[in-house]
């Protein structure tokens, strides 16, 4: 991905304006607009610089200097995404909820111009200790608010397969958040024909 198709800032739609959003640039690993693996059906996928995990055997080594990969604006991106062929969104890296507050940003500016936005959020932590985080961070409890499934836990290479679906390791689970913050009680997807 070239990173000068990002720097250039677009004229601010109006719709946009008005919801008082500050563009801020986000640091990148990459983005596909067209991907297939990253959750059901063509997704847009966004892949966030920087992740404290280090996991070994990680396919995405690349992501984890925090100064690595490039800047891009969030309204440059948001725009693209609206003018994509998808509503469906990743969010991956790089530990996405290192880049809560961006991505939360891109994902509200989506979804006040395309409807039904459906949103997968991968990361290295359990949901158990994002919902602690997200007691004391609202960057963290804005991008939960936004996703609808989360994929969590580190990949672990003693338990790569290739048998999970949208998995790397068998300790990774899927849930359904879209009870959150109304509710805690997310739903582990067991079968892939539960994610819509």
């Amino acid at each position: 991905m070239d990173a000068a198709n990002f720097l250039p800032r677009p004229a601010i739609p109006a719709h946009i304006r008005e919801l008082n959003i500050k563009a801020e640039p986000l640091r990148l690993a990459g983005i596909i607009e067209d991907s297939i693996v990253d959750g059901p059906g063509m997704r847009f996928v966004i892949f966030v610089q920087g992740c404290p995990h280090n996991c070994e055997g990680c396919h995405n080594p690349q992501s984890h200097d925090f100064g690595g990969g490039f800047d891009a604006d969030i309204y440059k991106i948001a725009e693209k995404i609206v003018k994509s062929r998808t509503s469906r969104l990743t969010f991956s890296g790089g530990e996405p909820f290192c880049k809560a507050r961006e991505l939360a940003k891109i994902a509200r500016l989506i979804e006040s111009e395309k409807r039904g936005v459906e949103i997968i959020t991968y990361t290295g932590y359990l949901y158990e200790d994002l919902l602690e985080m997200a007691n004391t961070d609202p960057d963290i409890k804005d991008l939960l608010t936004v996703t609808n499934y989360l994929v969590d836990g580190k990949f672990e290479q003693e338990k790569k397969t290739l048998d999970w679906f949208y998995r790397g390791s068998s300790n990774q689970r899927i849930f359904d958040i879209t009870c959150y913050p109304n509710s805690t009680k997310a739903k582990l997807i067991e079968r892939r024909e539960d994610l819509k």
